[in-house]
């Protein structure tokens, strides 16, 4: 997380393959994915400043509410264009598992994370959502995570508390340890959803998926709006509402639809190491538009948490490499 293919194909791969079906894309597709997962990255990365400069003006529940109303409104007029599912008995709970992990809980953490540390930070914390991914199919595949992997997830743990305990306490990060133990909490939200991705992906469209997930979402966060202090949106200036309109409009359908995407053609934990890229871009764009900066601690404390992920990475790959002999 012996070459024989007899020896490979033990009882847990066998479920693991049953579980979560994958078979590998072609060439041409998988080229697709790889830019899909390049522009879901570039997104997200610059997703977490977007989303600090809106929760200048905007509560946490208004911000989610405004940005899954924006979603929602820009693929409503595609809505009837998209294939219609391959719906089984029994799926209501994986899509309704879904939409409650992402974007309710998910948004939910993470916005109030954003509050409480900066948007490099919490953007570091992201890193871990490659390993999540593993941690979470050794126990609930039955895969084999090994010792590389074990270390790998306490590496990055580690490093996470250094992250935390070695920021000072400023405008941009009044509060860092609680808001990067709610962004944690936002990681495990989205690794379980990922791997309940790759169970639906080969029977709903991407964007069938997206779609109905944002208007859970826009129902879930709908007291957003009846909660807002009165003449809160017209006082609202522009690089608010210019933050929330790429954030609803660009981040939330094409980050989110462009990874669903990929995920339907390349195995969910390689996919999730294209988010190892996050970090970078969000650390970049914090210190570009928000004028923010880390500590020396805190930059070898993110220095463990890549480590970590790379160490992750390597018993992650092995795994795939066995499972791939059990693919039917």
């Amino acid at each position: 997380m012996t070459t024989s293919a007899d020896t490979a194909c033990t009882p847990s791969s066998r479920l693991a393959a049953d579980t979560v079906p994958f078979t590998r894309a072609p060439r041409p597709y998988t080229g697709w994915a790889l830019l899909a997962l390049t522009g879901a990255v570039l997104l997200w990365g610059t997703s977490y400043a977007a989303t600090k400069t809106a929760l200048g003006y905007f509560s946490p529940w208004l911000l989610i509410w405004l940005r899954m109303v924006m979603a929602s409104v820009v693929l409503l007029p595609f809505w009837h264009r998209l294939p219609k599912p391959v719906y089984q008995a029994g799926d209501w709970k994986w899509l309704l598992g879904l939409g409650v992990l992402q974007p309710c809980l998910y948004f939910l953490l993470e916005v109030q994370a954003l509050q409480f540390t900066s948007s490099g930070q919490a953007g570091t914390v992201a890193a871990l959502a490659p390993l999540f991914v593993a941690l979470l199919a050794w126990i609930w595949l039955k895969e084999r995570m090994g010792l590389n992997g074990i270390l790998g997830l306490l590496l990055s743990l580690t490093g996470v508390v250094l992250l935390s305990l070695g920021a000072g306490h400023n405008q941009s990060a009044p509060n860092p340890l609680l808001g990067n133990a709610l962004q944690l909490l936002a990681m495990l939200c989205i690794a379980f959803y990922m791997v309940i991705l790759k169970r639906l992906s080969s029977r709903y469209d991407t964007w069938w998926l997206t779609g109905t997930q944002n208007l859970l979402g826009v129902l879930f966060f709908l007291p957003g709006i009846w909660l807002a202090p009165e003449g809160t949106l017209a006082a609202a200036p522009q690089s608010a509402w210019l933050s929330v309109l790429y954030l609803g409009g660009l981040v939330t359908l094409g980050g989110f639809g462009l990874y669903n995407m990929a995920m339907r053609w390349i195995p969910a934990s390689q996919a999730a190491m294209s988010i190892n890229l996050v970090p970078l871009i969000a650390l970049l764009m914090g210190w570009l538009w928000l004028d923010e900066s880390l500590s020396l601690l805190q930059s070898g404390a993110a220095l463990a948490i890549f480590g970590g992920v790379v160490l992750g990475q390597l018993s992650t790959s092995m795994s795939w490499r066995k499972r791939g002999l059990c693919v039917r």
